[in-house]
């Protein structure tokens, strides 16, 4: 079980109030001319610390796989990536995407780290989650108190991987203030930019692993973050975006399989022009 690390030692910079609950948002934060199919999303220029898109942003919803950001937050911040750790039997597959670890065998923690940033599969992330608390409930109520840290006042987790459950939920504010922090660690953006790797088996069998992420390949300015989809969440995404000095965060949440990737590059595309 990974040692825990102070929480007050991560809190977000005041420097980012725009984001937090009940902040007055610039009158441009909802252009006209932008129009998106999702039902919440926002942007952020990071670099000018200023909102400049905003769409339902406080409309609590599930966010499907986009939380698993907080997991790997959690996973980055706790360190010794390095050490390889066992698969046990409840780990165990979930549905709909696994790589299929399976039990007696071990990694390094910062390899399943990748595989669930890249590809976000599920059995990589109850794995790590297990071994980082003791139990997917201890972990659970990590994710709580660290959302709790970083300001997400309106969210509720109790999964890892994001998977549906009773009362689960967060916003676009939310996750924007999760989107920051992930991004501000390093080790989270080396991961969520990459676009192809390999992973290979305890027996030795290596695989493609291509990141879902659709962005990371057809828009050159997009450098990660990570997606999400569920029948009740819908298509979501925390993406990022760098260009000419200028970088951008972005969530989409509730959008469609046919427009969440136009949805996203459409938002960035603006944010990058402003």
């Amino acid at each position: 079980m990974s040692r825990l690390l102070p929480f007050r030692r991560f809190a977000i910079p005041a420097s980012l109030a725009i984001l937090a609950a009940g902040a007055t948002l610039s009158s441009h934060a909802q252009p006209s001319s932008l129009q998106l199919t999702a039902k919440s999303a926002m942007a952020v220029r990071v670099d000018q610390r200023l909102v400049v898109f905003s769409k339902n942003i406080d409309e609590k919803r599930p966010v499907a796989s986009t939380q698993k950001l907080l997991t790997a937050l959690i996973i980055a911040e706790a360190g010794n990536l390095e050490k390889k750790i066992p698969v046990r039997k409840t780990d165990g597959q979930v549905q709909p995407r696994n790589l299929w670890i399976t039990e007696g065998s071990y990694y390094e923690r910062g390899k399943l780290l990748e595989m669930m940033l890249v590809k976000s599969f599920n059995d990589v992330t109850k794995c790590l989650a297990r071994d980082h608390a003791g139990s997917q409930a201890e972990f659970a109520r990590i994710m709580r108190e660290r959302a709790e840290a970083l300001g997400m006042r309106d969210s509720f987790f109790v999964t890892a991987h994001g998977l549906p459950a009773e009362g689960q939920h967060s916003t676009a504010r939310d996750m924007m203030k999760l989107a920051y922090a992930a991004w501000e660690n390093r080790e989270i953006r080396r991961l969520v930019r990459i676009k192809n790797t390999t992973f290979t088996y305890h027996g030795a069998k290596t695989i493609p692993i291509k990141n879902s992420n659709e962005l990371l390949h057809t828009f050159p300015a997009c450098v990660g973050m990570k997606t999400g989809f569920t029948n009740a969440a819908g298509r979501c995404l925390v993406a990022a975006a760098e260009e000419n000095g200028k970088v951008v965060l972005a969530v989409i949440l509730g959008s469609t399989m046919e427009d969440v990737w136009n949805d996203a590059e459409k938002l960035l595309r603006y944010s990058l022009s402003r």
